[in-house]
């Protein structure tokens, strides 16, 4: 059990993280630490934390674990401004959707108490962003990915892993490159896929006439361009170089189609599709060994 949490970002997973923690059982006291103090106090009237702290300095003085729930652009400030509370014994965790770029941050932020932190990224989240919807079952069943580094303390990885075990989260180690490249191709390209794609209907003269007519399909499509601006921007911009790989790749598909759809070559045009619905099975049979 940790004797405190200190907790910087009071939101959604933040909030999640806190709660899940305290339902478990392995902490008996969270601090807590919002740059809007509606926030901070919001989560203290909710439980999620005990103590407000009015900066996040003094809401890590006396934490054992640390955890940094901020958008990627504050990472790097975000750590400056704790990293004169932070000890060889703590272990501090984000929960960043990049990790590159968390990484450099860490590394110029907390200098020589990088081996303290364990950068994660848990697979986890809701379109609705705020402390109201933070919620302790969030990180069950989901995986968590960790991308520690080499100065990062074998006893930081081994809490880390037990911690988002005990939380029931499936968790997975791996570089913070070979992170970066798989989820720009797994999260960050659906999600501007589904930003362009609501942009595109909606800039048309009958926009509002065709998304009247939607269905399921198109709701499950685009459920996630209702995400966060802010987060996503910031997301995009993080990881611009791996995206922009991943966003050639798909254009080139986009294009066979079109050339399949130009010169109505039907039987090549169902190898294709066929070809994305075994991919789609087998990933989907996978999901549920």
């Amino acid at each position: 059990m940790f004797e405190q949490l200190g907790l910087i970002g009071c939101g959604l997973m933040g909030g999640s993280f806190a709660l899940a923690l305290k339902k478990a059982g392995l902490v008996k006291r969270v601090v807590g630490y919002s740059k809007s103090p509606t926030t901070t106090d919001r989560a203290r009237q909710m439980g999620v934390i005990d103590v407000e702290a009015p900066s996040a300095l003094l809401a890590v003085s006396g934490a054992d674990i640390v955890l940094v729930a901020v958008p990627v652009s504050a990472s790097e400030a975000t750590f400056k401004s704790i990293k004169h509370m932070v000890t060889p014994d703590m272990l501090i965790m984000d929960v960043g959707s990049t990790k590159g770029d968390v990484v450099m941050a860490a590394q110029r932020g907390l200098r020589e108490q990088l081996g303290s932190f364990v950068p994660a990224h848990p697979i986890a989240g809701k379109e609705l962003a705020g402390v109201e919807h933070a919620d302790a079952e969030l990180y069950q069943g989901k995986q968590v990915i960790l991308t520690p580094i080499s100065r990062t303390l074998g006893k930081q990885i081994t809490q880390a892993v037990e911690v988002w075990s005990a939380l029931g989260s499936k968790v997975v180690q791996m570089s913070p490159e070979s992170h970066d490249a798989a989820f720009a191709a797994v999260s960050h390209l659906p999600h501007l896929l589904a930003f362009a794609l609501m942009n595109a209907i909606a800039g048309q003269p009958k926009g509002k006439e065709f998304l009247s007519l939607a269905g399921p399909g198109f709701r499950d499509f685009t459920r996630i361009a209702a995400s966060d601006p802010k987060v996503w921007r910031d997301i995009l911009l993080a990881n611009r170089d791996e995206l922009l790989l991943q966003s050639r790749a798909f254009q080139d598909q986009l294009q066979s189609f079109e050339t399949l759809m130009s010169g109505s070559d039907a039987q090549a045009l169902e190898t294709l599709i066929d070809q994305a619905s075994a991919c789609r099975a087998q990933w989907r049979m996978n999901q549920t060994d």
